[in-house]
């Protein structure tokens, strides 16, 4: 008898066990359909961070947070939580990078703030949430104009966690940061590539790095540029103190300068969020996103019509060389860019191509795959985009993104000023889409519209609107079943005093939902 309990005991512990990753992990693999012996559920948790926005003192940051409704199977809407809350900060360590500076806050996090001169921890002023969500679908706002505005780390569970997006939109007035700077709030993670990053003297780019958990994390940087690791690397061992966030200026890390190159961040212990804030002298800033994990081929939508240079970034991370064919697909088909037909990537080494105006005119998206014949070496790639003139520039960065499987989001959208980029990459392909206009967060009624795009094309349109529609609002992004490959991306477009002030946001499969195992009885174990 007692052992007749102990196996039931350890049967329902081992189910509990697989179960529950299941339903907090992700795949990470593209299969839309549901594998046998399997079922697809919507994630009972998720996570996000927002990097601290903006030092400037003309600069306002708006958060939008969203989750979709219906996301969870069965059960209220408004039974979940969903939340941010502002990070302790390491700020002006003597290396620019906060390594073992990091200090143990009391309880409550304000005891043991220190002087942020020392490189120290400095605990936030408050922790009120921000923009915190109770039902889904209607997005939920917060502001700041505060220059030391801080990271913010958080958490959703129940109905609200399966696609809870937060946009972090910065609007900087003047000064060498000026523009529009966007970014979709991460997920935590292992490791990150940055293809795009530079440490020349007309860029500041820092890194933030945010750690979402109670105990330190430990993270390595490594810079390469178009001869490989850059020289005189210190980015080791840099300690990320618990629910707190690193800047890290990427010109302290090297001796040797570049204007392009590729950041590799790797968490050796814990697990951080982690996006790049690029501040050009002359083209504004934006953030950089980390691109798709490396893979042979890549795609990169939401190339502006009427982008006036656009810079490709990319890199062989593995041990062998990369040859691609370099595609842009267009709103007929995808066309070759002239004078480059294939493009060489050495391993381990940083390769910039300049496109100029690539588009002529019309909206398009990049498409790398493997060269015939050549090798299926994984890639990591970005795009640097510009749009205006002379004094009058602006730059945004689209990486490489997943394609949407399921479900993907873009929570800040206007009346005007947003533009939805879709691309089926695959010739033959066509992909259906259904797009959804959410409700506002001041109020309007949501409004769905279906697209077609044709495989091997990019389209560009204006996106739906709700009715009625007062403040802020979401979009939402769903392939149909049986819908080819489909990648996704939005601009947003706010110009300023005559500069084209715009971000672009990928639109990578939100990963609501995991397959989890169907566990049937197996008998057999009360026997053995």
């Amino acid at each position: 008898m007692k052992r007749t309990m102990m196996s039931l005991i350890g049967v329902a512990v081992a189910l509990g066990a697989v179960t529950g990753v299941a339903a907090v992990n992700a795949p990470d693999g593209g299969d839309r359909t549901a594998a046998r012996g399997s079922a697809r559920l919507p994630v009972q948790r998720s996570a996000l961070l927002c990097p601290a926005p903006t030092s400037s003192e003309v600069g306002r940051t708006d958060y939008t947070a969203f989750a979709p409704k219906g996301a969870a199977a069965g059960g209220d809407a408004t039974k979940g939580t969903a939340a941010l809350v502002p990070a302790g900060t390491v700020k002006d360590a003597g290396d620019g990078t906060g390594k073992d500076k990091g200090k143990k806050t009391g309880k409550g996090g304000k005891d043991d703030a220190a002087d942020s001169a020392s490189g120290q921890l400095v605990a936030p002023r408050d922790t009120k949430p921000v923009a915190p969500l109770k039902e889904a679908g209607t997005p939920v706002t917060a502001s700041t104009d505060s220059a030391d505005a801080p990271a913010l780390v958080g958490a959703a569970d129940g109905t609200l966690a399966p696609g809870w997006t937060v946009q972090q939109t910065t609007s900087v007035a003047a000064g060498a940061g000026r523009g529009l700077m966007g970014l979709n709030c991460t997920t935590p993670d292992t490791t990150f590539w940055f293809p795009g990053v530079s440490t020349a003297a007309d860029r500041q780019d820092y890194v933030h790095l945010t750690n979402p958990d109670p105990t330190p994390a430990v993270v390595d940087l490594q810079l390469r540029g178009k001869d490989g690791s850059l020289g005189g690397s210190t980015g080791e061992d840099i300690t990320v103190p618990p629910h707190a966030t690193v800047p890290v200026l990427l010109s302290t890390l090297t001796t040797d300068p570049a204007t392009n190159a590729s950041l590799q961040v790797v968490a050796r212990e814990g697990r951080i969020g982690a996006a790049v804030q690029a501040t050009d002298a002359k083209l504004g800033s934006d953030w950089l996103p980390a691109a798709a994990d490396p893979s042979p081929s890549v795609v990169l939508p939401g190339i502006p019509k009427d982008a006036t240079s656009v810079r490709l970034v990319a890199l062989a991370p593995g041990e062998s060389d990369a040859d691609l064919k370099v595609q842009l697909a267009t709103p007929t088909g995808l066309i070759t860019p002239a004078g480059l037909e294939s493009l060489h990537l050495k391993s381990g080494m940083t390769t910039a191509v300049d496109l100029k105006d690539l588009t002529k005119g019309e909206a398009g998206s990049l498409v790398l795959t493997p060269a015939d014949g050549g090798s299926k070496a994984p890639v990591a790639a970005a795009l640097r985009v510009t749009r205006g003139k002379g004094a009058k520039q602006e730059m945004a960065f689209i990486p490489a993104t997943r394609p949407v499987e399921q479900r993907a989001t873009a929570a800040d959208n206007r009346a005007k000023g947003s533009t939805l980029s879709l691309v089926a990459p695959e010739k033959g392909k066509d992909a259906q889409v259904k797009v959804t206009a959410s409700a506002g967060s001041g109020g309007g009624t949501p409004v769905t519209k279906t697209y077609t795009v044709k495989g091997g094309t990019s389209r560009d349109l204006t996106p739906p609107v709700p009715q009625g529609l007062k403040g802020t609002y979401a979009l939402t992004v769903q392939p149909a079943s049986g819908s080819g490959p489909v990648y996704a991306a939005r601009t947003l477009a706010r110009p300023q005093g005559g500069v084209p002030a715009f971000t672009v946001q990928t639109l990578p499969d939100d990963r609501g939902t995991v397959l989890v195992p169907t566990a049937g009885q197996d008998l057999s174990v009360l026997t053995k």
